[in-house]
């Protein structure tokens, strides 16, 4: 039987890109989806290592499995770090990804490019099924916001965020490119050799 893992996020878009950076290791992986009706982490942190954090451990308590789970978001320079721990919910409501970027324009209104940085950082966390933490990274991808949107690809932020050594916004880059650049694959990078050393060892159960 196949060792399982639990993606710790119900956002379909958000599980695939991480259950296709441990596709290689040949894991049985599940989203919280697959597990209805579950109760829901509250994600009380006020940072992202403490948010993934809480998701991680809950989820693998709640579930007898392997869980990772990362909290991700969107610093930007001239607002203070902000969306930051609040990027899903910028404009009052969880994942309305339009109306958060709308909220983002109008706070950065007409400012010039060289305004207009920011970064979009991912912390991830390892889960065994006690609930102890096994892993954590972190890592960051740096852009700047544009003024208007561009692609219809990825989510959150993506349509607003060029990586400016693209010139292009990841709502426009390929799942493919994003799968190599992203703050979300800098850190699973991270993460996988200490995934490996846990298959490897047997620990894996």
């Amino acid at each position: 039987m196949k060792p399982a893992l639990v993606i710790g996020t119900g956002n379909k878009k958000k599980g695939g890109e991480l259950a296709a950076l441990v596709a290689p290791f040949g894991l049985v992986v599940h989203t919280l989806a697959d597990f209805p009706p579950l109760e829901a982490v509250e994600e009380t942190g006020r940072t992202f290592a403490d948010n993934a954090e809480l998701k991680a451990v809950g989820y693998a308590k709640l579930l007898n499995q392997w869980v990772l789970a990362d909290d991700s978001g969107l610093c930007v320079d001239a607002l203070g770090g902000m969306p930051g721990v609040d990027s899903a919910l910028y404009a009052g409501r969880h994942g309305e990804d339009e109306a958060n970027n709308d909220k983002l324009l109008a706070e950065l209104g007409a400012r010039p490019p060289d305004e207009r940085w920011g970064h979009y950082v991912c912390h991830i966390v390892l889960a065994d099924p006690r609930g102890t933490v096994r892993f954590r990274t972190e890592d960051y991808c740096r852009g700047r916001i544009l003024t208007v949107r561009a692609g219809v690809g990825g989510f959150g932020y993506d349509p607003l965020f060029e990586v400016v050594e693209y010139h292009r916004t990841f709502g426009t880059l390929s799942p493919a490119v994003k799968a190599c650049i992203s703050h979300r694959a800098r850190a699973m990078r991270k993460l996988l050799p200490e995934l490996q050393r846990l298959l490897a060892a047997g620990e894996w159960k």
